[in-house]
């Protein structure tokens, strides 16, 4: 079973592996000879790779949105690797970095490692080495973008909330029982009930423990906005 092969089976089902879903290595080395070589290993396995000269050239870039791994030498002209990945994370892109490097050295690596990087490798690597490294990278990406899929569809449902919905939504969260909502929020609690059915009917939920689960799964930040 080719790499691609290996990945794709966590994408989804057969009718939904299109172009968009198939796995996509980004190398980024300014070595021409070893970038080429490094691109005809992914196209050897089955994998699909695009490849920059430096960083500067895929910052420019514009990518299509798949499912992949970035394969970046650490020290480069201009933005390095590790500058590369903190611009990455900084602007919220969560794309896997392996990182192969001639000249690393051990706390260069624990920063890479720290700032969410799938491996750290020295050249010359195994191709096996580095392919192991970029599976990982590639399957890691695919849990990450289907958790941000269904993120996002828990947010457009709580968009559907009213203000006292999603104070409603908090308290049942958090385990409080109607009458102490009721309490807390100065209203009745036929009322609690009410905007209680509300949530679970707006949010398609069949469940308290259900509900429990979407709420965590939100972003820290939206939970904290909703007003107490």
């Amino acid at each position: 079973m080719s790499y691609r092969s290996r990945a794709l089976e966590q994408s989804g089902p057969a009718g939904d592996r299109t172009e968009a879903n198939r796995p996509l290595v980004i190398l980024v080395d300014d070595d021409d000879g070893l970038r080429e070589a490094l691109h005809e290993l992914m196209l050897s396995v089955g994998l699909d790779a695009i490849s920059f000269g430096s960083t500067r050239d895929l910052l420019e870039a514009e990518l299509p949105d798949r499912p992949g791994c970035l394969v970046a030498d650490v020290r480069m002209p201009g933005v390095s690797g590790l500058d590369l990945q903190h611009r990455l994370v900084e602007s919220g892109n969560t794309k896997p970095v392996v990182f192969i490097t001639a000249h690393g050295d051990i706390p260069m690596s624990v920063q890479a490692m720290k700032a969410g990087a799938v491996d750290f490798l020295t050249k010359p690597v195994r191709d096996q080495t580095l392919l192991d490294a970029i599976t990982a990278g590639i399957e890691r990406d695919i849990k990450q973008r289907a958790h941000a899929r269904v993120v996002q569809e828990h947010l457009s449902k709580l968009a559907l909330l009213t203000p006292r919905e999603r104070q409603v939504l908090r308290e049942v969260a958090a385990g409080r029982l109607n009458k102490q909502i009721a309490f807390d929020l100065g209203i009745s609690e036929i009322t609690v009930k009410l905007h209680r059915g509300n949530v679970m009917r707006k949010m398609q939920l069949t469940s308290v423990g259900e509900l429990i689960r979407v709420w965590e799964a939100l972003p820290a930040g939206v939970r904290e906005n909703v007003e107490p």
